[in-house]
C-alpha cells in the first residue's frame, strides 16, 4: 500500500505543446540546424553542502546554456548551504533557493521529498527537459548542451547523463561502477515526456531514484544510456555522508527493496568482491540483501516494475550460465552490461 501510494506521486508540470508530436524520426544535419535550442531546467537538493556547493553553481553558471530554472533546496542544512545558495539566488535571477525542515538525520527518501516540496518554482517555465545536478559536483562549461544533443540525435533517447568521476591518488578517475546502461542521477537530464510518462523521481526509503527513474523509462519504451565522455567531477565520496559499511549495507537493502533476484545479487556481490572494500564490502551489500529477504520486507516498487525488472536480470544473467566456449564470445558485451 506504501509503495502504492509512493508511485502515485508525480511532479505536476505544465503541459507544453510542442511535446504532442510524439516521437519524431531521427533529424538530419539540417533538420538541427534549423531546430530552435533546447530549453532544460534542474533541481538541487542539499543537505549541509558549505564545502561543495559553492563549486557547482559556479560550474552551472558557467554553463554555454544556462537553466531556463534551477530549483535548489536546502534539506534541513545546519552548516552554512542556505547562505551560500541565497547569496546566488540573489543575484540571479533563474536560480529559486527553498529551505525545507524536517527531523534531524540522514534520510534517503528526503532528497526527493525536498524537491517536490518545491516544485510549485517550475510550474510556469516551459522546458524540453528537466533533470537533476547533486551539490558536491562540478562539469565542463558544454557539459548540458552536450548532452541535450544528444537526445537530438536519437528521439528515442528518455533519459541520459555523464561518467562519473571521483578523485583517487590525487586525480580524478572514472568510478568502477560507469556503465553506458546505467544512467547516475548526479548530473542527468530526461526527456520531459519521457519525465511526465513515468511519474518523475520516486521518494523511496533506501534511495534509488535514479534506478527507478531509468527502469521505468525502458518500461515506457524509452532508451537510457550513459555517455562515457561527459564527465562528472564528484567531490564527495559515495557514502562519505553515513559511512562506507552503512551505505554498502543500505545499497543491499535497496537492491532488495527493487525485488532483485537472489541469485541476481549473489553474482553483482561476487563481481565486486576485487573492488575496495576488498571481500568485506561485497559481503556487507550481500548482508543487506540477506536482511531483508529473512525478514521478508515489502518491495517499495510496483508489481509491474518488479517483473519488468527481473525480465531484464535474466537477460543479464545469460551470459554466466551459457558454455565457456559461447560466455568468452559474449563476454564483451556482458561485460558492458550493469549489473546494478
Amino acid at each position: 500500500m506504501v509503495a502504492e501510494a509512493r508511485e502515485r506521486i508525480m511532479i505536476d508540470a505544465t503541459t507544453n505543446p510542442a511535446e504532442k508530436t510524439g516521437h519524431s524520426a531521427t533529424a538530419g544535419p539540417e533538420k538541427l540546424r534549423e531546430r530552435k535550442p533546447c530549453s532544460y531546467v534542474l533541481m538541487t537538493a542539499a543537505h549541509n553542502e558549505e564545502a561543495d556547493i559553492e563549486r557547482t553553481i559556479k560550474s552551472v553558471l558557467s554553463q554555454t546554456l544556462l537553466p531556463k530554472r534551477w530549483l535548489i533546496v536546502s534539506d534541513n542544512s545546519t552548516d552554512r548551504t542556505d547562505e551560500i545558495v541565497q547569496g546566488y539566488a540573489d543575484r540571479n535571477t533563474f536560480i529559486r533557493f527553498l529551505r525545507v525542515t524536517r527531523p534531524a538525520g540522514r534520510n534517503f527518501a528526503s532528497k526527493v521529498v525536498a524537491l517536490r516540496t518545491g516544485e510549485h518554482f517550475l510550474k510556469d517555465v516551459l522546458y524540453d527537459f528537466i533533470g537533476n545536478m547533486d551539490g558536491d559536483l562540478s562539469v565542463s562549461p558544454t557539459y548540458f548542451e552536450d548532452l541535450m544533443r544528444q537526445f537530438d540525435l536519437n528521439p528515442r533517447l528518455g533519459l541520459a547523463g555523464g561518467f562519473v568521476y571521483e578523485e583517487k591518488d590525487g586525480q580524478f578517475r572514472s568510478r568502477v561502477v560507469n556503465s553506458v546502461q546505467s544512467v547516475a542521477h548526479a548530473a542527468q537530464l530526461v526527456r520531459r515526456e519521457c519525465y511526465e510518462e513515468f511519474g518523475g523521481y520516486a521518494v523511496l526509503q533506501y534511495g534509488g531514484e535514479d534506478w527507478h527513474a531509468q527502469t521505468s523509462a525502458r518500461m515506457k519504451g524509452w532508451e537510457a544510456e550513459s555517455i562515457p565522455e561527459l564527465k562528472i567531477f564528484h567531490h564527495r565520496p559515495t557514502g562519505g555522508g553515513s559511512g562506507q559499511f552503512r551505505s554498502l549495507f543500505r545499497l543491499g537493502k535497496l537492491d532488495y527493496s527493487f525485488g532483485t533476484y537472489p541469485i541476481f545479487e549473489f553474482i553483482k556481490c561476487a563481481l565486486r568482491l576485487p573492488h575496495k572494500p576488498f571481500l568485506i564490502g561485497a559481503f556487507v551489500r550481500m548482508a543487506g540483501f540477506a536482511h531483508s529477504y529473512v525478514r521478508r520486507d515489502p518491495f517499495l516498487i510496483s508489481a509491474e516494475l518488479v517483473s519488468y525488472l527481473r525480465k531484464e536480470q535474466k537477460e543479464r544473467m545469460l551470459p554466466f550460465f551459457r558454455a565457456p566456449a559461447s560466455r568468452s564470445k559474449a563476454q564483451p558485451a556482458a561485460e558492458n552490461r550493469s549489473l546494478r
